[in-house]
């Protein structure tokens, strides 16, 4: 089983900044993507950002230029560094994980995984 644990979520004014952290755990062989989406009320699930584990990162228009998507491999942790917020951005920040796990009876045997975060919620208002 892999875990993903979320903080830095928060009340934040606008122009503000605010930082993410999410670690995973668990039985975890390897990672490949690591990233964030977010969920306004009564809107869609909408990608933030990605950071592959050999390749760029992916960013989405609403936050390009404003966010910074970050990871340490040593510590399974993917980072989200928020600054300009602006009102629009108030939402649940989701995290996701993929890569490959072990099954617990056998080291040996892999799948793959994703695994999604509880959810923090980023709020921006004056």
């Amino acid at each position: 089983q892999v875990q993903l644990v979320e903080s830095g979520g928060g009340l934040v004014q606008p122009g503000g900044s605010l930082r993410l952290s999410c670690a995973a755990s668990g039985t975890i062989v390897s990672i490949n993507v690591m990233g964030w989406y977010r969920q306004a009320p009564g809107k869609q699930r909408e990608l933030v950002a990605a950071i592959p584990s050999g390749g760029s990162t992916n960013y989405g228009d609403s936050v390009k230029g404003r966010f910074t998507i970050s990871r340490d491999n040593t510590k399974n942790t993917v980072y989200l560094q928020m600054n300009s917020l602006k009102p629009e951005d108030t939402a649940v920040y989701y995290c996701n994980v993929e890569g490959i796990r072990y099954y617990t009876s056998d080291y040996f045997r892999r799948k793959p995984f994703a695994s999604w975060g509880q959810g923090t919620q980023v709020t921006v208002s004056s």
